[in-house]
C-alpha cells in the first residue's frame, strides 16, 4: 500500500499546459502503426496540436529535427518504418527534440521487441505503454497478450522507478484503469480519470502516446509534468465523452469533440490526480 494525497496543484498545472499546447500548436512527428494513423492525427488536431506522419527513410531524420516532438510507436513494424524509426530517434537525440516511445505489443513478438530495445538504447524522453509493454521493454517480463496487458500498473511500478532513478528515462507513463506516472521531478503520480470505452475503440492508447509527445513539446524541461498533464487531459476528455455516449460508435466522435472543447475549468473540476511518497531520487 502506497501513501497518497490529493494534489489540486496538479490539476491547475495540467490546465496551464493544455493552454500552452493550444497556444503553441506543436508539430508532432508520428511514426506510428497503420491501424491508428487517422485516429492519432485527429486526436492531435482536436487537442490543438499538429500532426505529421513521416515514416520514410531519408525523410524521417530531417523531419525529426524540425518537429517539436517525435512519437515512435511499434504497432506495425514493417521494414521501412523500422528503419525510419531509428533514423528519426537518432536525429531527435542529436537535435534535442523530445521523443516518446510507445512499445506496442512488445515482449511476445520478436521483431517489434528487438526494435523497441534498439530504440530504448537511444534514450527516449518518455516511455509510454501498458504495464506488460513497459515491463517487457525494460527487460522485466516477457510481455502481455498482444496489445493487452496481463498485469496491473502496480506490477510495473518497481521497474519504472528503477529505470528513472538510473536515468535510463526521464519519465515513464504506464496506462491502466488508474494511470501511473514516474519521473524525478514528480515522484510517482496516479491519474484516476478515464473510461473503459477507451479500450473499445481503435487507437485509444496509441493516440495517448502522441498526446504525451505534444505536451512534452511545450514542457521539455519537465517531461514528468508533461506526461501527467497529457494523461489527465486525454482521460478527462474520454470520461466526459463517455457520459454522453451510447457505446463505442458514438464515443469516438464525442471524445474528439470533448478534447477540442475541454476548458481549464473542466480540468480543474474533474481531474483526479494523486501524488505518492516518497519522490523518485534524481
Amino acid at each position: 500500500m502506497h501513501t497518497a494525497a490529493p494534489a489540486p496543484d496538479w490539476a491547475r498545472r495540467t490546465a496551464e499546459l493544455l493552454e500552452a499546447v493550444r497556444a503553441r500548436s506543436p508539430l508532432v512527428h508520428c511514426i506510428t502503426n497503420t491501424v491508428v494513423q487517422n485516429v492519432t492525427a485527429n486526436v492531435l488536431l482536436a487537442l490543438g496540436a499538429s500532426a505529421a506522419m513521416v515514416d520514410v527513410v531519408t525523410e524521417a531524420g530531417p523531419f525529426a529535427r524540425v518537429a517539436d516532438a517525435l512519437l515512435v510507436n511499434t504497432g506495425t513494424p514493417h521494414a521501412e518504418p523500422r528503419a525510419a524509426s531509428l533514423e528519426a530517434a537518432l536525429a531527435a537525440v542529436d537535435a534535442g527534440t523530445p521523443w516518446v516511445l510507445d512499445p506496442v505489443a512488445v515482449g511476445s513478438l520478436p521483431v517489434r521487441t528487438a526494435l523497441a530495445r534498439d530504440l530504448m538504447a537511444l534514450g527516449p524522453t518518455v516511455l509510454r505503454g501498458n504495464a506488460s509493454e513497459v515491463l517487457a521493454v525494460l527487460g522485466a517480463s516477457a510481455g502481455g497478450r498482444g496489445v493487452d496487458s496481463t498485469v496491473g500498473t502496480d506490477d510495473a511500478r518497481p521497474a519504472a522507478v528503477d529505470a528513472v532513478a538510473a536515468r535510463r528515462l526521464a519519465a515513464v507513463a504506464v496506462s491502466g484503469p488508474v494511470d501511473l506516472l514516474v519521473a524525478p521531478s514528480i515522484g510517482t503520480v496516479r491519474v484516476a480519470n478515464g473510461t473503459e470505452l477507451l479500450t473499445r475503440i481503435t487507437g485509444g492508447g496509441c493516440a495517448l502516446g502522441a498526446v504525451v509527445a505534444a505536451f512534452t513539446a511545450v514542457s521539455p524541461e519537465d517531461p514528468g509534468a508533461a506526461a501527467v498533464a497529457a494523461t489527465a487531459v486525454h482521460t478527462i476528455a474520454a470520461e466526459l465523452a463517455a457520459r454522453e455516449a451510447g457505446g463505442p460508435g458514438t464515443f469516438q466522435p464525442l471524445f474528439l469533440d470533448r478534447l477540442a472543447s475541454l476548458s481549464p475549468d473542466d480540468v480543474v473540476r474533474t481531474a483526479r490526480i494523486t501524488v505518492e511518497s516518497p519522490a523518485v531520487a534524481a
